[in-house]
């Protein structure tokens, strides 16, 4: 039983059809199901493990310092920057670290990515050099072979 069908997707026989729909469907609930109990387990995790200093104010104690070699095996703030900067909230009262970036450290980063740029700059300057050098040979050398033929 063929039909003469020009655009396949208009023609799909019911079963297809079923079939087409029975797939999308548990995708799209896989993918929904999943962002809406994911958003549950967030929020209520959120209350429980969230700093106090995202939620409320606070004053800082210490400043922003290099953790010692103890500080970056037990406090958790350590782990992303390797400072922290001690921090007490207003309304819970509670203190904590906070991680916060240095301004020694941001500045040496910034004089590297600086020098790292001037230096692939100077590369990149001598490979044109070398490369029009070479074009120019190449174009000198055609010249001089059409001028010998002539």
């Amino acid at each position: 039983m063929e039909s003469d069908c020009r655009i396949p997707m208009v023609c799909l026989r019911p079963r297809t059809l079923a079939l087409n729909l029975l797939f999308w469907g548990v995708i799209s609930l896989r993918v929904f199901g999943a962002a809406l109990l994911g958003e549950e387990k967030s929020s209520v995790d959120r209350t429980a493990s969230t700093p106090c200093w995202k939620v409320e104010e606070f004053m800082v104690m210490a400043k922003c310092a290099q953790c010692s070699t103890y500080q970056s095996k037990s406090v958790l703030a350590c782990s992303p920057t390797g400072y922290v900067e001690r921090i007490v909230c207003a309304k819970s009262n509670r203190d904590e670290f906070k991680s916060c970036r240095s301004s020694l450290l941001e500045e040496r980063l910034f004089w590297r990515f600086e020098g790292t740029v001037l230096g692939l700059m100077v590369v990149f300057a001598l490979l044109v050099v070398l490369r029009q050098r070479s074009l120019d040979r190449l174009a000198s050398e055609k010249v001089r072979r059409q001028i010998e033929s002539i």
